[in-house]
């Protein structure tokens, strides 16, 4: 869809309260958007993907530096999603107490802070599982507590169906692209640098949201609005929130993705498999990554532009049963069956990797603009956050899971006898929401 690029002629409702000569540059609007705003919300995306820099650096720190078991180490990994599963709270605070006059500019720049100092911390200070778990939680966060905040502006600026969708995209390829660039350059920098020497260069990623949230348009809260109790604010929240929670065109599609999210994942037995026994190199794995995020951008793309109008129900639907069909294929790569087909482990890796992450995205994307388009003014912060923070609960406890069954099956950095049979059991426990399909509306789109 195009995006319209005008100069506002009158003063912007909400976000233009500086005073002055209207007409120039500051006062650019995109789809209706003030760009300084955009660009504010843009940049936030794009620090969550960039985080994407320490994800090889972490696993191998994990394995090689603190010699963690694949179940260990995925289980200290999941502890990022911790954060992510409480997202209300975080979602409270922020429509419901302003620091210093505001509910979303000051929550941004203590984010920026605190992720910024737990990257820090990882790489001077951690020598312990413990040590890790807490700062992996910290930034975790950091992270999630900015993606709160940045939804509920999405969402106050998404006011009718053509801003919302443009917006949606706009926000997934500025968090795609970068992942795309971190991602790149991942694999390549733990070979020069070192994990430790990664996690600092991390730590400097966090700091664009605090550079950026000063350029974010809001009105400073004053008056009796700021001084109204804390609990009578949360009350009010609170019935707001189950209002909206209570229609059954986001309730019903969220359980079922709440399902599909919490189905085992072997990511954690995988990635030892990859390294140990196939001997993908961090630069490889840089690669793999890559493609990944690429992969995750055309996926957004086909997604705007094909499915838009396709009943969810229909596209999760295929979604489960391409993605059991092509997930198969990983048996493959473990059994070694890919050469005797003459194809390489590490051309049948990218592709692999490719194709579930569309796959994945496909999944995902129609949620996030149901949600934006139910959220209620005022409560906008908390509802968004209650249904991701739903969603993350599931991915918690799909990767734990999988890290039992990984234990389970006795696979570990050493021995991948059961590797076979361990996939196969999480390929197989994938296809269980397809029982739960009916929670879909057959009729609901993500237009309507």
């Amino acid at each position: 869809e195009d995006v319209e690029v005008s100069l506002g002629e009158g003063p912007v409702p909400s976000y233009d309260k500086r005073g002055g000569k209207k007409g120039g540059l500051l006062d650019l609007e995109i789809s209706g958007v003030p760009a300084t705003d955009l660009c504010a919300i843009l940049s936030v995306y794009f620090v969550q993907g960039s985080m994407n820099l320490s994800r090889i650096a972490l696993s191998l720190f994990l394995k090689d530096d603190l010699n963690l078991s694949p179940a260990q180490a995925s289980l200290i990994e999941s502890s990022s999603y911790i954060p992510w599963t409480v997202k209300p709270i975080y979602g409270f605070l922020s429509d419901s107490l302003p620091l210093n006059g505001y509910k979303r500019k000051s929550y941004l720049q203590i984010c920026g802070i605190l992720n910024s100092i737990a990257w820090l911390f990882f790489a001077y200070y951690v020598n312990s599982p413990a040590l890790a778990t807490v700062a992996i939680v910290g930034s975790a966060v950091g992270t999630a507590c900015s993606d709160v905040v940045v939804d509920s502006i999405v969402v106050e600026r998404s006011r009718d169906q053509e801003t919302a969708g443009t917006l949606q995209s706009l926000c997934w390829m500025s968090y795609a692209t970068g992942g795309i660039i971190s991602s790149f350059f991942s694999g390549k920098l733990v070979e020069n640098m070192g994990s430790r020497g990664v996690f600092k260069l991390t730590a400097l990623v966090p700091l664009l949201t605090f550079l950026f949230s000063f350029v974010l348009h809001e009105e400073r809260i004053k008056g009796s609005e700021s001084k109204k109790p804390l609990a009578s604010r949360i009350g009010s929240q609170t019935k707001r929130l189950a209002a909206a929670v209570k229609q059954p065109a986001i309730l019903y599609p969220v359980i079922f993705i709440f399902i599909f999210q919490a189905t085992p994942n072997p990511e954690g037995a995988f990635f030892f498999f990859k390294t140990e026994k196939l001997g993908f190199s961090p630069d490889f794995l840089g690669q793999v990554n890559f493609v990944s995020r690429v992969a995750m951008l055309l996926g957004i793309g086909f997604y705007n532009r094909s499915l838009k109008r396709v009943p969810l129900r229909t596209v999760f639907l295929w979604v489960i049963i391409v993605g059991f069909l092509l997930g198969s294929t990983q048996l493959l790569l473990i059994s070694g069956y890919n050469r005797t087909l003459g194809i390489s482990d590490e051309i049948f890796a990218l592709g692999d990797s490719a194709v579930l992450t569309v796959l994945g995205q496909l999944s995902f994307m129609p949620l996030l603009v149901l949600a934006a388009q139910i959220c209620p003014e005022g409560v906008e912060a908390t509802l968004f956050a209650t249904l991701m923070s739903i969603l993350n609960s599931g991915s918690f406890i799909g990767t734990s899971l999988g890290a039992s069954l990984t234990q389970l099956f006795g696979v570990t950095s050493e021995n991948f006898d059961n590797m076979f049979s361990l996939v196969s059991t999480c390929l197989l426990l994938q296809l269980v929401p397809l029982m739960f399909l009916k929670l879909v509306p057959d009729d609901l789109t993500s237009e309507e």
